[in-house]
């Protein structure tokens, strides 16, 4: 309580609307195929975009750039990952988004067929 010659602090801010009502009261499918590291961009083709909630008009806004991980997407808009990874679903599923997985890493090549390469080539050309 404050008294008359005190400044009234505010409040924190609370989110305007709970994920669960992002989501409609879904929660991650049990086949999630959607990683934190996978890509999504939109689609080329997409429908129109005038039916879609306001957060998943935000989603689409970020993918235009380009290709974000799913991780980069949950940061820039401050939902949780599973929220995203919903919202992108729905997304993937309706034609508006494009997801790949990402490339995966290289794997090592064995250094003796390296050194036999380049002796061949010393050999070959000097």
């Amino acid at each position: 309580m404050t008294t008359p010659d005190e400044p009234e602090q505010e409040q924190p801010a609370t989110p305007l609307v709970p994920a669960y009502v992002i989501t409609n009261g879904r929660s991650l499918l049990d086949d999630d195929t959607l990683s934190l590291i996978t890509l999504v961009t939109t689609a080329q083709d997409a429908p129109a975009v005038q039916h879609l909630d306001p957060e998943k008009r935000r989603l689409l806004e970020l993918c235009s750039g380009g290709h974000l991980s799913v991780a980069e997407i949950a940061g820039h808009t401050q939902f949780p990952v599973g929220v995203v990874k919903i919202l992108l679903s729905d997304l993937t599923q309706g034609g508006y988004l494009v997801t790949r997985a990402p490339i995966p890493a290289a794997k090592l090549v064995d250094r003796n067929i390296l050194e036999q390469v380049l002796h061949g080539l010393q050999a070959r050309f000097g």
